[in-house]
């Protein structure tokens, strides 16, 4: 073991951040990668988080604790990476997705350091077809666990690193271009990419895969079929105990493994004090899981066809990942491809091997930076180059104008190489406009899935008395770690309108009414109401009722122990606690429920939530009907017709006068316009969404159209109008 060296030394650090194992290497001095085991001396770690009381135990000991406690465990989180609706309730206490992540690489990172010092900068696998909101999450989770720095790179890329500068091509001369299928199944998620590399490069041509396609699916269907058939046998069903359950998610687990190496293997179930062993063979595995395989297959020959290549542009198959050993995906790996696989790279090392890889590359890169590399090593690594290309499509959305529905517009398509930026012009839809709000989506991981929000890019202040359609350039970027800037530019005052990103989360907090807005054209289901446990911050306390004396639990190890709980950084209104609400407020359907659905568990009694207040909001954005608006800035009138920005009186165009008078309206605060007897008869129009833009090419095009119905239309009607 290498003793620990000064905190000053950056070590090339890459984690592999799986769904059901994680582990950690490092590049030595000859830049080799070593994978270093964590404190009970395993190399490889279950994703697996335990909460023992006011302790965190990550690893083996919480996978063992899973059957008699699965109500204080919590697996395969990465699955629901990014999912603002997806959460766990333990001890009072709300988890994210990305808290657990934090605490399975702060268990890696304590490991890691006991053997070699410091460590300030890792990159971070995840998978290619994750989406933005994903990414910044992981990347989020490595900066809580105590990381200053971290970078990210997509696990078939890794993989195809680790293949070229492995120590048997490390010093190669490759003559000409190579061209590999990555073929990676892991635990939690399928990653398909097609690389060229050469003795200098790497480079992604294209990728594909399933972010719900992986071994727990295996063993899901082996879940299944002994579940039916022990009730069948028994007249008890196991699904509904979570004990049991849980019991049998570990048998699946080894007998998948077990019929990898053997023809058949028997499947223990124990429930209601009954236990019974059944016998499953290599060939009913495969008949329960043929699905599965048809799903890889479909989605590999896919991603030739788009990309307009066949197997004959295809030199060598590379299988990475533990789920790949399985004899079925080998099978039809052979099968569709007509060529020997390439089993050289390790399943369960191969992708942080290459994430260490790409960290040396960076560090070999930074002058200032005093690598723990040779001069040699360093030398090779700042040599090589990687690019890589985004898996999903980039765009806004904008108001159609023939359906008015916000549709997505891509810019970026997929499979375009990295880093990639691009600029449009598109309109605004009202005169005077003050604000775009730019809805950022990227396209489904598959032509079946809808697009996915990313969040927003406000630009506030834009010039004064623009007329609509006033121009305003878009850019839209993916840098080459597949990570989403956009910005926005007045054309017509040259200058660079304030952009801010709101994430996903952030927007489930917005008012119901703007929720609305929001979710208005658009094929996806609306967000939870700000009274949802998921719009509640991690951390934030809930009432649970009286539980029952706590079972003893068994004494953890103190190694497999965290010493503290990582906070997710609040923002300043977030950090302190709400004020106490004196009226009760009105009741809403289903509010403050667990809904079983959320966390997959069993309908649980209501539990009170303490609430986060939504920030506030303007008058235009939470009014219930169209507000009248100044002529002059754009912003809503009082109910005496003033601005309440300006302060200048309402006037209606083309004559002097007083400003439409309101009345009050019904009790529940909502008014109306009573237009003054004086002066004609005004109706105050205001589009669906005053923040919104419109692709200039396509309103021209509609409205030429209409000029061109507009001019036959009175040749077809003139006769009736002469009769008349």
């Amino acid at each position: 073991m290498n003793a620990p060296r000064s905190s000053r030394t950056i070590h090339a650090v890459g984690i592999d951040l799986g769904t059901t194992y994680s582990c950690l290497s490092y590049l030595n001095p000859q830049g080799q990668p070593i994978t270093l085991p964590n404190d009970e001396g395993e190399l490889a770690t279950p994703s697996v988080v335990l909460f023992d009381q006011d302790a965190v135990v990550v690893g083996t000991e919480a996978l063992r604790n899973a059957v008699s406690h699965p109500e204080h465990v919590i697996q395969n989180s990465k699955r629901y990476m990014g999912d603002p609706r997806k959460f766990w309730v333990i001890d009072g206490r709300t988890w994210r997705p990305p808290d657990i992540a934090t605490l399975i690489i702060m268990k890696l990172l304590e490991g890691a350091r006991a053997q070699i010092g410091a460590i300030e900068h890792a990159v971070i696998t995840v998978p290619a077809q994750f989406s933005d909101v994903q990414r910044q999450q992981t990347a989020e989770a490595g900066r809580r666990a105590g990381l200053k720095r971290v970078d990210i790179i997509n696990e078939p890329v890794a993989a195809a690193l680790c293949h070229v500068l492995s120590e048997g091509i490390w010093f190669a001369e490759i003559a000409n271009e190579q061209s590999v299928m990555v073929f990676d199944l892991g635990g939690g998620t399928f990653d398909l990419s097609l690389v060229k590399y050469n003795k200098d490069r790497v480079r992604v041509v294209a990728s594909g895969g399933d972010l719900h396609l992986g071994g727990i699916d295996w063993n899901r269907a082996l879940e299944e079929s002994v579940c039916d058939r022990f009730a069948d046998e028994s007249s008890l069903d196991p699904r509904l105990d979570r004990e049991s359950m849980q019991s049998i998610a570990t048998e699946a687990e080894q007998t998948k493994r077990s019929l990898s190496v053997r023809p058949r293997a028997s499947m223990m179930v124990n429930h209601a004090g009954r236990r019974k062993s059944f016998l499953i063979t290599i060939e009913q595995f495969e008949k329960l899981t043929r699905k599965l395989v048809d799903r890889l297959e479909s989605i590999t020959v896919r991603t030739l066809k788009q990309n307009r290549m066949g197997w004959a542009h295809v030199d060598s198959v590379l299988i990475t990942g533990g789920a790949s050993r399985m004899p079925m995906v080998r099978k039809m790996l052979k099968r569709i491809s007509g060529t020997t696989l390439n089993t050289s790279l390790s399943p369960d090392q191969s992708i942080s091997h290459g994430a260490a890889y790409y960290a040396g590359m960076l560090l070999s890169g930074e002058k200032f930076a005093s690598s723990f590399l040779s001069k040699d090593a360093t030398a090779r690594l700042a040599r090589f180059k990687q690019q890589s290309v985004n898996a999903r499509d980039l765009g806004i959305l904008v108001r159609d104008v023939k359906t008015n529905r916000r549709v997505p517009h891509y810019l970026i398509p997929a499979n375009t190489q990295l880093p990639s930026e691009t600029r449009q012009t598109f309109g605004t839809v009202i005169p005077n406009q003050k604000r775009v709000q730019l809805h950022i989506v990227e396209s489904g991981t598959s032509p079946e899935e809808p697009f996915v929000r990313l969040g927003a890019c406000v630009i506030e202040e834009l010039a004064p008395n623009l007329p609509e359609g006033s121009p305003i350039e878009v850019t839209i970027r993916y840098d080459d770690q597949a990570r989403v800037h956009v910005s926005a530019r007045d054309v017509n005052s040259g200058t660079i309108a304030k952009a801010t990103i709101v994430r996903q989360e952030n927007l489930l907090r917005l008012p119901p009414e703007q929720q609305r807005k929001l979710a208005e054209g658009m094929p996806m289901s609306r967000p939870p109401e700000p009274k949802d446990p998921a719009a509640i911050l991690p951390g934030a306390d809930i009432k649970a009722p009286p539980k029952k004396p706590a079972e003893k639990k068994p004494a953890v190890p103190q190694s497999s122990r965290l010493a503290a709980v990582p906070e997710r950084p609040r923002s300043p209104q977030a950090a302190r606690p709400p004020a106490p609400v004196k009226k009760k407020p009105a009741k809403k359907p289903d509010a403050g429920k667990v809904r079983p659905q959320a966390t997959g568990r069993k309908p649980a009694p209501q539990r009170k939530v303490r609430e986060i207040p939504p920030p506030p909001t303007s008058l235009l954005e939470s009014a219930e009907q169209p507000v009248p608006l100044c002529n002059d800035c754009g912003e809503p009138l009082d109910y005496k017709g003033r601005c309440t920005s300006c302060g200048k009186p309402a006037t209606v165009p083309g004559k002097a006068g007083p400003a439409p008078q309101h009345t009050a309206g019904k009790a529940d605060g909502r008014r109306k316009v009573r237009k003054p007897s004086d002066s004609p008869a005004r109706k105050i129009q205001l589009p669906a969404d005053d923040t919104e833009i419109v692709d200039l090419a396509a309103k021209k095009s509609a409205a030429a159209a209409r000029r061109k119905r507009a001019a036959a239309a009175p040749t077809a009607k003139s006769p009736k109008r002469r009769k008349k």
